[in-house]
């Protein structure tokens, strides 16, 4: 969305700002966190999530070849037993002292029924895409980021955008999941209904699901649109465009009055794969601004705007599987809440007003997307649409104002946690917020009763 010019001619306004008026840099370029030890005093080794905030030192390390093999370890290894994938979430799902099971090789398209791929889930999103576009099919929607294994997006109930497009688990006709008891039980909407209903969005708590019947679309191109425009602009028009593109989302950028829209809409335009990408050009600007002009916020949106604000949009055609879910190479922490469509605008005002009034080291654009109803009983988006707004934070940055300053406001508009992302939620508040929350611990019971599937981090979110 800009180029490295600008990048750097955005560094040069902010040493003539800085050299001029004589004024120390607002926020100092921190340090790499530090990491923990590589191993522990028993030689265990390291594992740690993404964005490096969660880390732990399994005694075992699982990585299974088939799906007998998951079952048995189950039944055998040494509890908590967590299963992970790319280790992209930033809540202490996957952490443990006892076994770590990877389902890296337990992954690719097991057979065709229909139109319906039937998938192991560990495989990458980035490698699903291809796969299902060899026989011309596609996922009908994609998060923004292709590196999760399969099970660890249903588990966590990730998404995409679009209005008429569910979570990624509202596509899954049916599923095999592995128990601590050593078998594979296989369920859908008819037969086994409550584990059907119970495992879609189950964070591991109940077993390791090893294989889903995934729905699938014609693997159709995709006309890309990236602009950037007043943020008040698109607050006005973003139902309208909801409406209209197949895809929409927009990412509202603090202390800068912008926002940045994208769009996606079927198209039989031939390919024009987009440049290299220019995100990572995009968020150090962002950061220069935030650097050098943080004592201020009018000059800040003043150099924002006359930087960003005519910036020409980017165009591009290609496969939805290139386009939707791409590489996110800056890392980050994030809260997402997914609340009523309706509370969705009025929720963001208030977090960005409240970023802008008291944390201006933020400097990572703020994103919102519409994600479509369905019946699982842990899904956010259970009863209805919800609104999504991800606030992200540098992963240099301290990010706990989240849980104090932004995390309330989510609340107060009938915000949902994402179960991948930041909150501090505990079964009392969640239970109220799931109309089918003892249900799904019924089936935890019943399916996990001595609670071999659950890491300290599970114990207090379901109050086992």
């Amino acid at each position: 969305m800009i180029s490295r010019r600008k990048a750097l001619l955005a560094g040069a306004a902010g040493v003539v700002v800085v050299g001029g008026g004589g004024v120390a840099l607002a926020v100092r370029e921190k340090p790499e966190p530090i990491s923990p030890p590589s191993v522990d005093r028993q030689g265990r080794l390291l594992w740690r999530n993404w964005s490096g905030i969660e880390s732990a030192y399994p005694a075992v390390r699982s990585a299974p070849s088939s799906e007998a093999e998951v079952a048995a370890t189950l039944k055998t290894a040494p509890a908590p037993i967590r299963p992970v994938g790319a280790g992209h979430s930033f809540t202490g799902l996957a952490p443990t002292s006892g076994a770590l099971m990877t389902l890296d090789q337990v992954a690719g398209i097991d057979r065709w029924e229909g139109d319906e791929a039937v998938v192991w889930t560990g495989t990458r999103l980035g490698a699903l895409g291809p796969a299902l576009a060899a026989k011309g099919r596609a996922m009908p929607n994609l998060p923004d980021i292709n590196k999760q294994s399969l099970g660890g997006a249903i588990g966590t109930g990730t998404h995409g955008t679009g209005t008429s497009f569910k979570a990624i688990h509202g596509d899954i006709t049916a599923l095999r999941l592995a128990t601590v008891a050593g078998e594979i039980l296989e369920c859908d909407a008819v037969h086994n209904a409550d584990l059907f209903n119970a495992a879609r969005v189950s964070l591991g708590g109940l077993g390791v699901i090893t294989q889903v019947r995934l729905k699938t679309s014609a693997n159709r191109r995709l006309h890309r649109h990236v602009w950037i425009e007043p943020l008040a602009e698109t607050i006005a028009r973003c139902e309208e465009r909801w409406a209209k593109h197949r895809n929409y989302e927009f990412y509202a950028v603090p202390f800068t009055d912008l926002a940045a829209n994208i769009s996606h809409d079927e198209t039989n335009l031939p390919a024009t794969p987009p440049a290299a990408s220019s995100d990572d050009a995009f968020l150090e600007v962002l950061k220069q601004l935030r650097n050098l002009l943080g004592f201020s916020t009018p000059l800040r949106k003043a150099a924002a705007k006359a930087l960003l604000g005519s910036t020409k949009p980017e165009e591009a055609v290609d496969q939805g599987w290139k386009l939707l879910s791409t590489e996110r190479p800056v890392r980050f922490n994030e809260m997402e809440f997914h609340l009523p469509p309706q509370n969705q605008m009025a929720a963001l005002k208030e977090v960005v007003a409240a970023i802008e009034a008291h944390r201006r080291e933020v400097f990572f654009p703020i994103e919102l997307r519409r994600i479509a109803g369905d019946d699982a009983w842990l899904s956010p988006f259970n009863g209805g649409p919800r609104g999504s707004v991800a606030v992200h934070c540098y992963y240099k940055d301290d990010y706990r104002f989240l849980f104090d300053l932004i995390q309330p406001l989510f609340l107060a508009h009938g915000g949902r946690p994402h179960w991948g992302k930041l909150h501090n939620l505990k079964a009392p508040q969640l239970a109220k917020l799931y109309p089918d929350w003892e249900a799904f611990q019924e089936v935890r019971r019943r399916l996990d009763p001595r609670g071999r599937m659950l890491n300290p981090y599970l114990r207090e979110l379901f109050g086992a």
